[in-house]
């Protein structure tokens, strides 16, 4: 199904047809994957892993009460609005993620603990308990694997035209985690490929009212980081992570705001035509 605006406007969602190829997910579920944005022009894929706090009718809300579907523990508070935006302001594509990351955290490998996790942030998640090996499996092909099939063949289109795409992973997260208030309003989270996040992070501290982290509140040398560690740095894209702080973009109008100081922060650097090269195609084996 394709939800335009009635003037053509180029910028819309795109929802695959699920079908019955999904074991876990049936008529009238979300799917395990929405793409944006797909006729835009620039060589760039943004992607949403935790973008949804949705469950399919087959898995009753993992037992869980409502009121953990509008918590941290179950999505990015504000990403699918400010990957959606973002996009727009670059005229890039997305891949956003349409299942809670309870089910499975698509930026975990499948088969790490924390992938399903039994509890999270002291939440204890019934359906996640003493789930077997073809119960997990379920849940990888649903909802992991075709999340991730889907950046694949989206990174092999722009190979199939000669583009080495740029990758920006987009996230949000809490302002106060385990008491501990957390100052910055964008973390930027990279490991060894400097070439987008040390401009970006330059250009983001030179903004009047931006606190920035580099690296916080989380890495991007941490294993947990899957989805670039899978897509992007094997093949040497030129990529970075970003950490939005969650109650800045719980609303349009904040989504907005801080889609706009991205995109203002991140458009001279995407405009650089040298920055469009696999890492190891220039022997490069850049770090800090």
């Amino acid at each position: 199904m394709t939800r335009t605006k009635p003037d053509g406007y180029a910028h819309f969602q795109n929802y695959p047809d699920t079908g019955s190829g999904y074991p876990l997910i049936g008529p009238g579920d979300p799917p395990p994957f929405t793409t944006y944005n797909d006729h835009a022009k620039a060589p760039v894929l943004l992607v949403a892993d935790h973008a949804s706090p949705f469950f399919p009718a087959s898995l009753n809300q993992l037992g869980l009460a409502d009121w953990v579907l509008e918590r941290h523990v179950a999505w990015d508070i504000g990403v699918d609005k400010l990957a959606r935006l973002l996009a727009d302001e670059l005229d890039a594509q997305a891949v956003l993620a349409g299942f809670s990351r309870l089910i499975i955290d698509p930026n975990r490998q499948p088969d790490d603990p924390s992938a399903i996790p039994e509890i999270s942030d002291g939440i204890s998640i019934p359906g996640n308990i003493g789930l077997d090996k073809q119960q997990r499996n379920l849940r990888i092909e649903s909802f992991f694997n075709p999340y991730h099939d889907r950046i694949t063949a989206k990174l092999r289109r722009f190979a199939d035209s000669g583009i080495v795409p740029a990758m920006i992973s987009v996230h949000t997260c809490s302002p106060v985690f385990d008491r501990v208030v957390r100052p910055w309003h964008i973390g930027i989270l990279w490991d060894k490929d400097p070439r987008i996040p040390v401009p970006l992070i330059k250009r983001l501290e030179a903004m009047t009212g931006v606190c920035v982290g580099d690296n916080e509140p989380y890495s991007g040398r941490h294993p947990h980081d899957f989805t670039i560690d899978h897509h992007a740095e094997p093949a040497g894209l030129p990529h970075v992570g970003l950490e939005v702080r969650q109650d800045l973009v719980k609303d349009e109008d904040g989504a907005r705001k801080w889609a706009g100081i991205l995109a203002e922060a991140l458009r001279d650097i995407l405009a650089n035509n040298a920055l469009y090269c696999r890492l190891h195609d220039k022997g490069d084996n850049i770090t800090e």
